[in-house]
C-alpha cells in the first residue's frame, strides 16, 4: 500500500479499517444469532454513513507529531486504534440523539426513530416508541463495547497500547460525565456563562480534540512534556470548536450541519451563546430579548420564525459577537501551544489546517 496516501486521504483509510472491524466483529454473533443482524446493520449503517472522522485525525496527527511513521510496521496497528475513536463517537451520538429526542442526524432518521417505525412497520407487540428506545440503547452499547475491543485488539507493542490506555480510558470517563452534566444543567436551569464552558471542556474539548491528541501521541512514544503542550493545544481549540457548533446549532444551514437549524434552542441545550445572551440582555435591560431568548430553550415545537427572532435577540444584545471574539481568542492560544511543541513535520501544517476547518464560519 501507498504509504503517502494515509496522511493524503486519512478518512478514507479510517472508513476501510472500521468496515473491516465491524464485518469481523459481528461475524459470529450473526451465525448464532440472525435476528441481532438488524441492530449490527444500524451501527454499521451510523458508523460508516458519514461523519467528520476528526477525532481519529486528531489522533493520527498527535502520533504523527510525535514521530510515527505512515511507512512504519505499526501503521495499521495505529490506524486501527484511532479509528476506535469513532465508535465511541457513535455510542456517544446515538446516546445523545435519544436524550435530546432528536428525529434526524445527516438528514436521515436517528437510530431510536429508525427502530420504532421498524417496530410499526412489523405490527409487533407493545410500544413503538418504547421498542426504538430500547434499540439506540442496545446498539449505542454495542458501540462502547466494540470500541473497547478494536482499540484493544489493535496489532501494536504491548508497550504502546499501554501507554495511550490512561488517554483511552479518561476519554471514555470524561465524554459520559460530560453529557450527564449536560443533562444535569438542562434539569436545573443553569444559564451562567461558568456551567456552559464547564460542560464545553469536559463533553467537548477533552473527548474530542485533546484526548485524541493524547492518545495518539502517546502511541507514538511521546514524553510528559509533549503531551501536556499537546493537552493545552487540545483544550483551547476543543472549546473553540463547540463554541462554532453552538453558533452552527442557531444559525448553521441544515444541509451543512445535517440537522435542523435551532434543534440547539429545541432541546434545551445550555449553550455559552445563549448563556450570554441571557445575561447580556440582563445587563442591558433588554427585558424582551431575555424573554425571547428564555421561552426559546427547550420549546419542542420552537417554529423556524420563533428560531429568527432568538437570532435577530442574539445578535442584537451580543451575544454572537461575543462568543466569535473567544473563538478567535483561543484559537490565537492554541496556535501559540501548537508552535511550543515543536512537531515532527508535516503536523504542525496538519494540525493548523484542522484548526481553521474546526473553527471556520460556515452560515
Amino acid at each position: 500500500m501507498d504509504t503517502s496516501a494515509y496522511d493524503a486521504d486519512l478518512p478514507a483509510h479510517v472508513e476501510r479499517a472500521l468496515a473491516g472491524f465491524l464485518e469481523r466483529a459481528g461475524a459470529e454473533i450473526r451465525r448464532t444469532e440472525p435476528t441481532v443482524g438488524v441492530g449490527i446493520d444500524a451501527l454499521a449503517g451510523f458508523v460508516l454513513g458519514g461523519g467528520k472522522r476528526l477525532r481519529p485525525t486528531f489522533a493520527w496527527w498527535g502520533w504523527r507529531g510525535a514521530g510515527g511513521d505512515p511507512a512504519g510496521p505499526d501503521v495499521e496497528g495505529v490506524l486501527q486504534a484511532v479509528a476506535s475513536l469513532e465508535l465511541i463517537q457513535a455510542c456517544a451520538l446515538i446516546h445523545d440523539d435519544l436524550i435530546d429526542s432528536s428525529d434526524s442526524r445527516r438528514g436521515s432518521p436517528t437510530v431510536h426513530i429508525a427502530g420504532a417505525k421498524l417496530h410499526a412497520d412489523s405490527g409487533w407487540l407493545g410500544s413503538p416508541s418504547t421498542f426504538g428506545l430500547a434499540t439506540a440503547v442496545l446498539v449505542g452499547d454495542l458501540a462502547l463495547a466494540w470500541a473497547d475491543d478494536m482499540f484493544g485488539e489493535a496489532p501494536l507493542p504491548p508497550a504502546a497500547l499501554a501507554a495511550a490506555r490512561p488517554a483511552w480510558r479518561a476519554m471514555r470517563t470524561e465524554v459520559l460525565a460530560g453529557q450527564y452534566l449536560d443533562v444535569r444543567t438542562q434539569a436545573t436551569g443553569d444559564a451562567s456563562p461558568e456551567a456552559a464552558l464547564h460542560i464545553c471542556k469536559l463533553k467537548t474539548a477533552a473527548y474530542t480534540v485533546q484526548r485524541p491528541l493524547h492518545l495518539g501521541a502517546a502511541l507514538g512514544g511521546a514524553d510528559d512534556a509533549l503531551i501536556a503542550t499537546l493537552r493545552e493545544f487540545g483544550d483551547e481549540v476543543g472549546v473553540a470548536f463547540q463554541l462554532r457548533d453552538d453558533l452552527l446549532g442557531v444559525f448553521g444551514d441544515p444541509s451543512v450541519t445535517g440537522k435542523p437549524a435551532g434543534d440547539d434552542l429545541r432541546e434545551g441545550k445550555r449553550t455559552l451563546l445563549v448563556a450570554l445572551g441571557l445575561q447580556r440582555a440582563a445587563e442591558q435591560g433588554k427585558d424582551a430579548a431575555a424573554k425571547v431568548i428564555s421561552d426559546a430553550i427547550g420549546d419542542a415545537h420552537l417554529s423556524e420564525d420563533a428560531v429568527e427572532t432568538v437570532r435577530e435577540a442574539l445578535q442584537d444584545v451580543g451575544a454572537v459577537d461575543a462568543v466569535e471574539r473567544r473563538i478567535d481568542e483561543l484559537t490565537e492560544s492554541a496556535m501559540a501551544a501548537l508552535d511550543r511543541a515543536h512537531l515532527a513535520e508535516p503536523a504542525p501544517a496538519a494540525l493548523t489546517g484542522l484548526v481553521v476547518k474546526a473553527t471556520q464560519r460556515t452560515y
